[in-house]
């Protein structure tokens, strides 16, 4: 049961690394991005908390204003981890980056609420 559940774990992993090498240069470009009020997709660059490389993934997100909000039911996104060991945060937002900060709140459904600098 073991070996299926890790080799269920690898084919998601590679599915999400697929389908973000496919989205994120059209969202870093501006496309589908949040306007001001509403929602769309943004990248969030993070720091890697072992690498301390950049490390960019894109998500769905809800904006207002300068209030970004984001979430995932995966509570093993390295991602989420990354935030928690560093708040500080970019938000590539109409081909721009935003320097912001995030907060992450573990639960069902995992968010993160990030402030536009």
């Amino acid at each position: 049961m073991t070996s299926i559940r890790a080799a269920q774990a690898d084919l998601t992993r590679a599915a999400f690394r697929t389908l973000n090498s496919v989205v994120k240069p059209v969202v870093l470009a501006g496309a589908g991005n949040p306007l001001p009020v509403g929602g769309g997709a943004i990248v969030l660059e993070v720091t890697g908390r072992v690498s301390g490389e950049p490390r960019q993934v894109p998500l769905l997100a809800t904006r207002l204003g300068d209030k970004v909000m984001v979430s995932t039911v995966r509570s093993d996104s390295q991602w989420l981890k990354n935030i928690e060991a560093d708040p500080n945060v970019i938000v590539h937002l109409s081909g721009n980056r935003c320097t912001a900060t995030a907060e992450v709140t573990r639960g069902p459904l995992n968010t993160v609420a990030i402030t536009l600098d």
